[in-house]
């Protein structure tokens, strides 16, 4: 299999690389030279609007479609055919044998990426039951409900312990506990050096589980870099109050153009380029405060503002 553990970089050195790479449509430019480096150990947001370039890129990287143009590498190497059994991948469009039973299924899917046999029903025995679907093993697929069936899938993308894995909207469809069973493990996973590649519209998701994040627009990166980074390039837009009696924020707040009340506090919204520090005299004026805090950008807060900064950019 390739890569094997000693031809990969250091934890945090470039893993999987994209080098000026563009598809194309007919007419429609999906992907417009995109270029990345996606760190080794990292769990790497990759985010964008619907249509943006995402799907188009990570079916590139899987070699399903190929590139017009420039080149993807992992580990330094160009990345082929035999690169992919480093590689586990859950496509948003799920797909199983829905005929097969689920221990069956995972070993079947493991001997594929060159796991042997004996091996592989040890894995998928190990990876029921994490998932609590050890009482399911000698059931068929399709006598499961979507999220058990969800949880097979996922399993099956780790089950060969590969060095990179590509997860598109693996949260879709979960309810809170299955989702914070899935979350535990892809960070589990990246504690054992697995590098993940995040595909989402969960935002708010995104911001608990990447340390890396890329936002993709018309086919273009828009913005690539770690998360503290990211949010650092962004001005303080909010600042959370609360006062002693309870009482709302005055109406006539210098530069605060959106407030909203939420978990015992308000969050007021700042105009593009005011100074939180200058809210302070005028909400001190209004009574005893138990709480004042500026608060950075959320990643749902700089999406906004990246795609409409962009797109304001190409109307010009």
């Amino acid at each position: 299999m390739f890569p094997v553990a000693d031809d990969l970089p250091p934890v945090g050195s470039p893993l999987l690389e994209l080098h000026g790479v563009s598809k194309a449509y007919g007419a429609k430019q999906a992907v417009r030279d995109v270029t990345l480096r996606i760190p080794r150990g990292s769990i790497y947001g990759f985010l964008g609007p619907n249509g943006a370039g995402k799907t188009t890129t990570i079916r590139g990287i899987m070699r399903i479609v190929l590139p017009d143009s420039g080149e993807i590498t992992m580990a330094g190497r160009p990345l082929d055919r035999r690169s992919l059994d480093a590689i586990g991948y859950l496509p948003e469009e799920r797909g199983l044998y829905r005929k097969m039973k689920c221990r069956e299924q995972l070993a079947y899917l493991a001997e594929l990426k060159g796991v042997p046999h004996r091996e592989a029903l040890a894995r998928a025995d190990a990876w029921l039951d994490r998932m609590d679907l050890g009482d399911y093993r000698d059931k068929r697929v399709d006598s499961l409900s979507k999220g058990m069936q969800q949880k097979i899938q996922f399993s099956a993308t780790f089950i060969h312990e590969p060095v990179l894995v590509i997860l598109d909207e693996v949260f879709s469809g979960l309810d809170p506990l299955n989702i914070e069973l899935l979350r535990g493990m892809i960070l589990e996973q990246q504690q054992r050096g697995v590098t993940v590649l995040f595909s989402t519209h969960m935002l708010a998701e995104a911001e608990k589980i990447c340390d890396s994040i890329c936002l993709i627009e018309d086919g273009r990166v828009i913005l690539d870099g770690s998360l503290d980074r990211v949010r650092a390039d962004f001005p303080l837009r909010s600042v959370r109050v609360a006062w002693a009696d309870g009482a709302a924020p005055p109406d006539d707040l210098p530069g605060v153009v959106a407030r909203e009340r939420s978990e015992g506090a308000w969050r007021l919204t700042l105009a593009e380029g005011a100074d939180p520090q200058a809210l302070l005299p005028a909400l001190s004026a209004a009574g005893r405060l138990t709480l004042f805090a500026a608060n950075r950008p959320s990643l749902s807060e700089i999406f906004l503002a990246a795609v409409q900064r962009h797109r304001q950019e190409v109307s010009a």
